[in-house]
């Protein structure tokens, strides 16, 4: 019987998806996984029974990655799941930054009981005016899954797209529309561009990198739209260019105490994934990857240790293990499981962590799984099976 707990509230078509195999517990010290969105993780004591976390989402800010790398708990997202609804959000921020919608809409609700309002409307209609979209540059930082298909959908409505991602994945590229400028210079970008839209994770080398220097490369009267991270965008430098004329509107979705109602700034309340469609997508993606890794070892989409998968375990024993990325591990192993045969293994790594998977043709031994726990480097070794 495997153990989950929920953290916030979970779409109930992705907890549907757990079999009579599981288990819903209240308290996280016994649960052998965990189902979050937005709670803060960071000053949670994670018991040592605690297997995965599964952010049903992209962002995983509120988790201690590294705190639990180290204890052997494999922290799992779910890129894509909400991209459709960010898109479609970056593409209503663009509409009201071009026309001034919620300006228009707010004068039309001063006027509530003002039987003029038809003729008052005529005179008062050509201070909202604005642009179009089509034939405008629109520039994308980050070609993830959300960054694509706001590309993609950009260029229906006539705008000339540049995407710029250095680390762009094997399946975004081939996503990629062959209409837009995919460019190596994030400059041309800031330069060319009418729109600017960020799409990128919060890293060290990532935060605050829209910050005065790109600004002074960019266009007058810019749009630039954050539904990323609002650390990514020094915003007291935003306020500065909007004041001076040089940034046209700055949307984000994030609020806060610098951008909350200041002149030229459009602040939605991370909004960007709240659909009933990408809640439940997320949901799906996160109870499905918890399931292949609690049952089979298999990880998928993890932020802190590589992904790894033997398909469904049909063998007799099926072993993970954790381990530091050190030379010479998958030797030690191999000397353990001397007397067993090695039906099937994969081992990956990524960064400082390690993991292994072995399918054995027999069942392994408590005396073995004690012998390779003892080998130095080890975080945890698993049974799966």
């Amino acid at each position: 019987m495997y153990r989950y707990a929920c953290l916030n509230p979970i779409a109930k078509v992705g907890l549907d998806r757990f079999t009579e195999d599981y288990k819903e517990v209240k308290d996280i010290s016994e649960a052998d996984a965990v189902l979050v969105r937005s709670a803060n993780m960071h000053e949670m004591e994670l018991p040592d029974t605690l297997q995965a976390v599964a952010r049903a989402g992209a962002g995983v800010n509120n988790i201690p990655l590294d705190k639990c790398a180290e204890k052997g708990i494999v922290v799992f997202n779910t890129p894509g799941a909400n991209a459709n609804g960010v898109k479609e959000l970056v593409f209503a921020g663009m509409l009201m930054a071009a026309r001034d919608i919620i300006g228009g809409a707010n004068w039309v609700k001063s006027q509530a009981g003002n039987e003029g309002i038809a003729a008052a409307t005529e005179k008062e209609k050509k201070k909202f005016a604005g642009s179009e979209l089509q034939d405008k540059k629109l520039g994308i930082i980050g070609l993830g899954a959300i960054g694509v298909q706001v590309a993609n959908a950009a260029t229906h409505l006539g705008m000339e797209v540049y995407g710029y991602d250095p680390y762009i994945s094997v399946d975004a590229a081939w996503s990629l529309s062959r209409n837009i400028h995919h460019i190596n210079d994030v400059n041309q970008i800031y330069e060319q561009c009418d729109y600017i839209t960020i799409h990128v994770p919060l890293l060290e080398s990532t935060k605050k990198m829209i910050n005065r220097d790109a600004i002074a490369k960019m266009k007058n009267n810019v749009v630039i739209l954050n539904y990323a991270r609002d650390l990514l965008v020094d915003e007291e430098a935003v306020l500065e260019a909007i004041e001076a004329g040089k940034v046209h509107r700055y949307v984000s979705d994030f609020p806060n105490t610098v951008t909350a109602g200041k002149p030229g700034v459009i602040v939605t309340p991370h909004l960007g994934a709240s659909t009933v469609e990408s809640e439940d997508n997320c949901a799906v993606m996160a109870v499905n990857e918890l399931k292949n890794f609690l049952e089979n070892g298999n990880i998928r989409n993890s932020v802190n240790y590589p992904n790894c998968d033997l398909g469904i375990c049909t063998a007799a024993s099926r072993l993970a293990i954790y381990h530091k990325n050190v030379k010479k591990m998958i030797s030690r192993f191999t000397d353990v499981l001397s007397d067993t045969n090695i039906q099937n293994m994969s081992n990956t790594s990524k960064g400082d962590y390690a993991y292994t998977l072995f399918d054995l043709d027999t069942p392994v031994s408590e005396e073995v799984v004690s012998q390779l726990r003892a080998i130095e480097g080890v975080i945890k070794v698993r049974v799966v099976r």
